[in-house]
């Protein structure tokens, strides 16, 4: 498959979710389903060959650093346009400005300068497709990924009823909370690429992870009523997921060069990256969800040990994974001091 093939892909497939010919329950619920399958099919094949990309540019750390920011960056505004747009616009202008906006990305991606090569999108050989998992470096590199990913997506997928619940805030505001979070993150990457120029990639994304945890420590905290020191959780903690954004992804175009894997095998990598990232996701919610169903707390509980065990995987579950994220990351910049 091309890159315009996938892109093809994705516009149908985010066309049909939104605009469902179907509105029948049962047959809506199998319509999402497949329409979600064939909008990620594309999405996943496309990012992968972005992301590829982007890491056969190369460069020093800041120049990858770079590179990534500005990718995420711009991401992190299509989510807000996104976020904006079906309330602004409605559905079928929402579907019309998507495809729009993905057509001009398709032709600047054509007119733009690209490395020697480019990665196909077709069925990569069984040998290529693991080979990252013969490189050491990738394999720590990915092991830390996931912790810290886990550790950002448990609180992504609790954090309504967090704010419903432990701080009992209206609904209305719970935009104000998520536009903060997003905000602050898009707006301190060029602080962290700042950071890179003197303190390095795995330095300064260390630096994220202890201030995501003096976050989220200070979060758990908050009772009912606490809108306004949560709004400042959402700020500092979206500081904190600049450096997610931005550095791993630099990261590991560092390893793919150091490996000599650069304009033949990025595919490979960032395909097992892409696959970390939606495992992250899924792991988060069929962990904690099920876990809080356990401990007492289901949606709309408002007491003592219910509101404790959410407010324990909200806040204390992702300070413990991001500590142990933090210390993989420590240890592999050990090792690459102690490796000649």
């Amino acid at each position: 498959m091309t890159a315009s093939a996938a892109a093809l892909v994705l516009a149908l497939g985010f066309a049909l979710l939104l605009l469902p010919p179907v509105r029948e329950p049962v047959a809506a619920l199998a319509w999402a389903a497949a329409a979600l399958a064939v909008t990620y099919a594309g999405y996943s094949a496309l990012s992968v060959a972005h992301q590829s990309w982007g890491a056969m540019l190369g460069g020093d750390e800041p120049q990858r650093s770079r590179i990534v920011a500005w990718r995420e960056g711009l991401g992190l505004a299509g989510v807000l346009l996104a976020a904006m747009a079906p309330i602004a616009l409605g559905l079928p202008a929402t579907v019309a400005v998507f495809i729009a906006l993905l057509a001009a990305g398709c032709w600047a991606w054509s007119a733009s300068r690209r490395p020697d090569a480019m990665p196909a999108l077709h069925g990569a050989a069984a040998s290529s497709l693991w080979l990252p998992f013969r490189r050491p470096a990738f394999r720590r590199l990915l092991a830390v990924f996931m912790l810290n990913g886990i550790a950002s997506a448990v609180p992504a997928t609790l954090v309504l009823f967090f704010v419903q619940d432990r701080l009992q805030a209206p609904g209305s505001i719970e935009p104000a909370f998520l536009g903060t979070y997003f905000l602050c993150a898009a707006l301190s990457i060029p602080l962290w690429l700042g950071a890179v120029k003197r303190f390095g990639l795995a330095r300064t994304w260390l630096a994220g992870m202890l201030l995501a945890i003096a976050a989220f420590g200070w979060a758990f905290q908050l009772g009912a009523g606490d809108v306004v020191p949560f709004l400042a959780v959402c700020a500092v903690s979206g500081i904190a997921l600049g450096t997610d954004l931005a550095l791993p992804g630099a990261l590991l175009a560092g390893v793919i060069a150091d490996a000599g894997d650069r304009g033949r095998h990025e595919g490979a990598y960032f395909g097992w990256w892409n696959f970390a990232t939606k495992l992250n996701l899924a792991l988060a919610a069929g962990l904690a969800l099920p876990l809080l169903e356990l401990a007492g707390y289901s949606p709309g509980a408002r007491g003592d040990e219910a509101l404790k065990a959410l407010t324990l995987a909200y806040c204390l579950l992702p300070c413990a994974l991001k500590l142990a994220a933090a210390a993989g990351l420590y240890a592999t910049l050990v090792h690459t001091k102690d490796t000649p």
